[in-house]
């Protein structure tokens, strides 16, 4: 079953609500809270409408693999999972909790869909190549598996050694997401490394490439359905940092961060919530 845009907005708005949460909860260590809201619409057009996922069986053989390549942002992940049932509003709270499963960064669980532990930037790519590749030798040419990248983090090479790969072994199957929010620690991508002509980059390693609007669901709908035969595909999805909280959104400082509960009310007026 699909959602439709308005379904999809309201989910994105929940899970924005759920951020907000899990960061005031976590006291005074704070969180990877804008890089986890630009995210939001991605993750929700990916998981609601995209994903051959099964919540009932997230083992089975024909899924899709999705890999979080950009780990810190895994809150987002997270989140996702309680609107679609597969852990609780308190679970979901526990996040950063000493004992929680609920971590900082991805940690493997096949349970919940999450293939591998990452958060090591530069690394997921290697890991969507090579399990891409598996898939194809395994005579598996249902499941696709989906990458999703920061913009920040194409800043190593690793990420590019594997892009490479990819369509040296016309690895069809993979579909790489960058959520290019512009922004990464230090400050702007481009006054640190500059990455453009972006799409001419990916498009020169043979990937199919598309821009699209990263916080529009209808748009990301037809970019997770461009066709992209012989070839992996490339979505650079341009997102704002901190995306739905206006004193978030493009404020460096807020790449981590803790909320005290003027700023947390303050976040959960502005959603509507």
């Amino acid at each position: 079953m699909r959602y439709n845009t308005t379904k999809l907005k309201e989910i994105s708005r929940l899970i924005r609500r759920n951020l907000i949460e899990m960061t005031y909860n976590t006291g005074l260590q704070g969180a990877h809270i804008a890089g986890a809201l630009s995210m939001v619409e991605i993750l929700t057009v990916l998981y609601f409408n995209i994903l051959n996922f099964n919540p009932k069986n997230p083992t089975e053989e024909t899924r899709d693999r999705f890999i979080l390549s950009k780990g810190h942002g895994v809150m987002a992940q997270y989140a996702v999972f309680e609107q679609m049932g597969l852990i609780t509003k308190e679970e979901l709270l526990t996040y950063k909790k000493n004992g929680s499963f609920i971590s900082a960064h991805p940690s493997m669980n096949k349970n919940l869909g999450i293939e591998f532990s990452s958060g090591s930037l530069g690394q997921g790519l290697s890991l969507g190549v090579g399990t891409a590749l598996a898939l194809k030798q395994k005579k598996n040419f249902s499941s696709k598996v989906y990458v999703l990248l920061g913009d920040g983090e194409c800043n190593e090479g690793s990420v590019w050694e594997s892009a490479m790969s990819a369509s040296n072994f016309e690895l069809d199957n993979l579909i790489v997401i960058i959520d290019k929010n512009s922004l990464q620690y230090d400050g702007k991508t481009e006054d640190i490394m500059k990455l453009e002509p972006f799409k001419e980059k990916w498009e020169s390693f043979g990937f199919k490439t598309v821009i699209l609007d990263g916080h529009n669901t209808p748009e990301l709908q037809k970019g997770f359905e461009t066709v992209h035969r012989g070839n992996p595909l490339c979505i650079i999805a341009k997102t704002i940092k901190g995306k739905g909280i206006s004193f978030m959104e493009n404020e460096p400082k807020w790449h981590n961060g803790a909320l005290s509960k003027e700023l947390h009310d303050k976040a959960l007026v502005e959603l509507g919530v």
